[in-house]
């Protein structure tokens, strides 16, 4: 009896405390943006599509370090130009090692330089 006593107690409770949370106002949220929307950007699809095919996701995250660094912070160490995307396509089909610490990235020589290269465009959209 005292079990149903606890638990109609512990019951009247809860209803009493909940119900007087505030509505929030959708039509205040901020809206996003074109740029804040890369789900349109064929260089974001095209890069997410191959990363997800790939082994990548075993040693990268997007936002936290793993075992390699986060494509955020490869995005921000680098500067997006034509002679960084070449470079950084390169590492990914023959790898690496030195540059974000002694653990080496392997190399992936399945993967096309032109994938290689929309991979990079892809991480360098990341960047804040």
């Amino acid at each position: 009896m005292k079990k149903y006593l606890v638990s109609l107690s512990l019951l009247a409770l809860m209803a009493a405390c909940g119900g007087n949370e505030e509505k929030k106002d959708t039509a205040a949220a901020p809206a996003v943006t074109a740029s804040d929307d890369l789900s349109s950007n064929p260089d974001y699809v095209k890069g997410l599509e191959l990363i997800g095919k790939s082994d990548c996701l075993t040693c990268h995250k997007v936002s936290d370090k793993l075992i390699g660094p986060s494509y955020k912070e490869v995005a921000e160490k680098y500067e997006n130009t034509d002679e960084n995307i070449t470079m950084l396509a390169g590492k990914i089909i023959k790898g690496g090692q030195g540059v974000w610490g002694a653990v080496p990235m392997t190399g992936h020589p399945g993967i096309t330089e032109d994938d290689a290269k929309a991979m990079v465009k892809y991480i360098f959209l990341l960047k804040k």
